[in-house]
């Protein structure tokens, strides 16, 4: 019997995926000065539901003006780790 994965498993473990890297970086974490997205947003809504008070939704995600990214840096990391493009950058 063949056994199929569906987009939910793939997605749930994408994000099991995902949180274990991110455990563990978790004591590599640098102070995040810069945030920005490139080219290719798709506008899936990812980033804003994962870190809302960094991005925001217009068609496509935006990086919110006058942040202070380093109250938020694991949710920005999660958030970059979790586009499904790739396109959200930081350093």
């Amino acid at each position: 019997m063949e056994t199929k994965i569906n987009e939910v498993q793939v997605f749930v473990r994408l994000r099991i995926y995902i949180l274990f890297k991110k455990q563990l970086k978790n004591n590599e974490i640098m102070a995040i000065t810069k945030v920005w997205i490139e080219e290719g947003c798709t506008g899936c809504g990812l980033s804003e539901a994962i870190c809302p008070e960094v991005f925001k939704m217009d068609g496509e995600a935006l990086v919110i003006d006058g942040v202070d990214f380093s109250k938020y840096e694991k949710d920005i990391i999660e958030a970059a780790e979790s586009c499904p493009v790739e396109v959200i950058k930081y350093s």
